[in-house]
């Protein structure tokens, strides 16, 4: 995992936009095509914004939604279907194909199988991914499961998970945040040849510096990055805060 610290989130949202972008291309130039996974959340909005201005041949770019809420109607603020159509399909000129992921399919169970087959015999080039508060990776909430070989599965969201929700503002008051959500599943994540990890803010730094310096864990998903080749986590200063020891600020 490669530590790349910025001054601003601004400069860090372009330096991992960028290396997305490279990323794609570098798919692109020796496959003819791209398979990507995006995230969403308030990590996520500056780096997307970016990126969809890239140089890049959208046309041959494949994209897989990471996780949704249950039950959380495309109309609603915080959906992450709508979050991902505004943002980046209806920005990124020429898209191949967005896989979203249908949080109210009648059968959550049914959806995972769906979503499992069109991405399980795919080469997956890149995920570009945030890491929680709680450490989590998508919505995969400690204690995760990194055992199942199920590409997508449902989960119940923990506590402190869903009072993120609450303080990003995507939903007035705890009550309003769906218990449940479909998740890509940790051991699919870490299947993608490159992760561009983007994490902002100064209430992210005791999870980075957990993932960083602690111990690979389930307790802290996001540590199993740790253990991928070709991973890059961004970081502004605020988010870097607390690490022990940290390459120099770019």
């Amino acid at each position: 995992m490669e530590l790349c610290i910025f001054p601003s989130k601004t400069e860090m949202a372009v330096a991992a936009a960028e290396r997305a972008a490279w990323l794609i291309q570098e798919a692109i130039l020796t496959h003819g095509e791209a398979n990507i996974i995006l995230a969403t959340g308030a990590s996520q909005l500056e780096m997307l914004s970016h990126l969809v201005t890239q140089e890049v041949d959208w046309s041959k770019v494949t994209a897989f939604h990471l996780d949704e809420y249950t039950g959380l109607p495309l109309s609603h603020p915080a959906s992450f279907r709508k979050y991902l159509k505004e943002r980046f399909e209806d920005k990124a000129p020429g898209l191949r194909k967005f896989h979203y992921v249908d949080g109210e399919a009648p059968d959550g169970l049914a959806e995972c199988q769906r979503l499992g087959m069109l991405i399980g015999s795919l080469r997956v080039d890149l995920a570009c991914i945030g890491i929680g508060e709680n450490g989590h990776l998508a919505f995969n909430d400690p204690p995760a499961d990194f055992l199942t070989e199920e590409a997508y599965i449902v989960v119940n969201l923990d506590e402190a998970c869903r009072r993120q929700q609450v303080g990003e503002g995507w939903f007035p008051d705890l009550k309003a945040v769906p218990r449940q959500a479909i998740s890509m599943s940790i051991r699919q994540i870490m299947k993608s040849n490159a992760i561009v990890c983007t994490v902002p803010d100064e209430r992210k730094a005791q999870a980075v510096k957990k993932t960083v310096e602690g111990p690979v864990t389930n307790r802290i998903p996001a540590t199993i990055l740790q253990t991928h080749l070709r991973c890059w986590l961004f970081m502004d200063e605020p988010a870097a805060c607390q690490l022990s020891h940290r390459p120099n600020v770019r």
